[in-house]
């Protein structure tokens, strides 16, 4: 199942940010939002996933997998995100920062859920290892997988890839699109490099609107 949003109004203090968005994302693909610098793009992420901050406003609705999310609390959405901070926790191994994105239930499915999120993103030699000393790309790439851990019916991507040089960027990107067509769920891409887009007829520019 798709998601879905549709934002009439969306606006901060200073006024209206964006109006008329329409969105229906497939299942398997990325869609991207480009525009300038404070147009909105990561303000429609922070409204499909319920954190936009005290002052703004919204009116519209987000349904993904056929239910209407936005009346949810944030916990229940079945959202993921990804932002270009990697966001790991200091005090916890490669591990434990993904075991802590897995839901509850018996210890072994946890741990083997964990082992296959490393497996995923080609991290299974550094499951002990402390985040401080992984390369930047490596960081990337074991918060991609703590993203994915929690299930997510659909992945919010807020410029993931801004902070990786070009030749990492690209195997990077390589990776989250595949992922994203393998798992089957619909991803909405916030990026200022058009090399980030997957597909040039899934584009919104939202300064154009």
């Amino acid at each position: 199942m798709s998601l879905q949003i549709h934002i009439e109004e969306l606006s901060s203090p200073a006024g209206v940010l964006v109006r008329q968005l329409h969105l229906e994302i497939a299942p398997g693909t990325v869609h991207t939002l480009m525009g300038p610098s404070g147009c909105g793009k990561s303000s429609v992420l922070a409204a499909v996933c319920g954190t936009l901050p005290p002052g703004m406003q919204w009116r519209g609705t987000v349904h993904l997998q056929g239910r209407q999310i936005d009346i949810l609390p944030v916990q229940a959405r079945r959202v993921g995100i990804l932002f270009q901070d990697d966001l790991l926790f200091a005090h916890m191994t490669v591990r434990e920062n993904l075991l802590f994105a897995v839901p509850a239930g018996p210890a072994a499915a946890r741990e083997a859920a964990v082992q296959q999120a490393l497996a995923d993103v080609e991290m299974q030699d550094f499951a002990q290892a402390d985040p401080a000393r992984l390369s930047g790309g490596q960081r990337a790439r074991a918060s991609l997988a703590r993203a994915l851990l929690a299930h997510p019916q659909a992945l919010l991507l807020d410029e993931p890839f801004s902070k990786l040089d070009a030749a990492l960027r690209e195997r990077m990107r390589a990776l989250v699109f595949g992922l994203v067509r393998k798992r089957g769920i619909p991803a909405l891409l916030v990026t200022h490099d058009s090399a980030d887009v997957a597909d040039a007829g899934l584009l919104t520019q939202l300064g154009e609107m």
